[in-house]
């Protein structure tokens, strides 16, 4: 029978972790009084958790299923080969880190039953460094003015989705996205809910500096031409402004003849604009290097095992929309 409510929890070097998961995970949702299944997906953990996950859907087959990949390919595929699993109309993502605790999971469901196709949660204390806390905030204002994805806590992963973004979202075949920035796109009546946000319950984060640096930049380039765009007319006020300096140079040489000074100001000048060229240099490199992954066609990734009920039997499988 298909639930009403699905949970997807990517998990990567997460074994110390995800014994009090389990435990404060499948209680919270049986406080829910509905039909739900969970969708682990194992991203390529090279430490105890794709065997804690087989055991964990060994004791509870009826609601766990285990989705194992044959390698690394990042969060936001596992999010997607979740989609692609799941069967209920609600579909819940949420890390295995327990920063976002389940209990809170009756607030996101109580929205999309209440209409809403999408549902967004604000942390309200975040439990973050510093840096990133700032970082995260500099991204989202930047992102709110170059893009129509209005998402206040984008780095947060407890989101809610109706089925029928959630088909929407399986219909695309981008190599590299933002799945809450996909999904909103879809949504026709998105909201947010503030949400108690705790420490790591054991581990360290897996997102790194360059981590955060690229999923922002699959953030902006994915979802805008803006920063192209802007480019364009920097290039072009740069363009005329070099164009009046050498005529005021020209004129200078005319009327007061040769003149050594002014050098040093004519090296800055080059310097700032060969950092914008390069930078110009580096921006069409991210736009062609999407393309580059795009037209290459490969499989997003590869389910190598799925444990469910259904099918016990071990199944190899190309990645979703390939």
């Amino acid at each position: 029978m298909t639930p009403e409510l699905s949970i997807i929890i990517p998990v990567y070097n997460e074994e110390q972790g995800l014994p009090g998961l389990f435990a404060r995970l499948y209680a919270a949702l049986d406080a829910l009084h509905t039909s739900y299944e969970i969708v682990f997906v194992n991203d390529g953990s090279r430490d105890a958790s794709a065997s804690l996950l087989g055991e964990q859907f060994r004791r509870r087959p009826d609601v766990t299923r285990v989705v194992l990949f044959n390698g690394n390919y990042g969060q936001h595929m596992a999010i997607l080969a979740g989609f692609q699993c799941a069967r209920g109309e609600i579909i819940v993502t949420l890390d295995a880190d327990l920063q976002n605790p389940p209990e809170e999971i009756g607030k996101l469901v109580g929205l999309v039953r209440a209409g809403h196709d999408y549902v967004g949660s604000i942390r309200r204390v975040r439990q973050d460094s510093a840096w990133r806390t700032l970082a995260s905030k500099a991204m989202n204002r930047m992102r709110e003015r170059i893009t129509s994805v209005r998402i206040t806590d984008q780095g947060n992963m407890l989101r809610a989705y109706s089925r029928n973004v959630v088909d929407l979202v399986n219909q695309c075949e981008e190599v590299n996205t933002f799945v809450p920035a996909l999904a909103y796109i879809f949504a026709r009546n998105p909201a947010e809910v503030v949400v108690g946000h705790e420490e790591r319950a054991a581990g360290a984060s897996k997102y790194s500096f360059y981590s955060l640096v690229r999923l922002n930049f699959d953030l902006v380039t994915g979802f805008s031409l803006v920063p192209l765009q802007l480019f364009s007319m920097l290039g072009m006020a740069l363009s005329g402004a070099s164009g009046i300096l050498v005529l005021v140079l020209l004129a200078r040489r005319l009327l007061l003849g040769a003149e050594a000074e002014g050098t040093f100001t004519l090296f800055a000048l080059l310097f700032f604009m060969m950092g914008v060229i390069l930078f110009g240099i580096g921006l069409l490199g991210e736009y062609i290097g999407r393309i580059y992954q795009q037209v290459r066609a490969r499989p997003r990734y590869v389910v190598q095992t799925i444990l469910e009920e259904r099918t016990p039997v071990a199944r190899l499988q190309r990645g979703a929309g390939r």
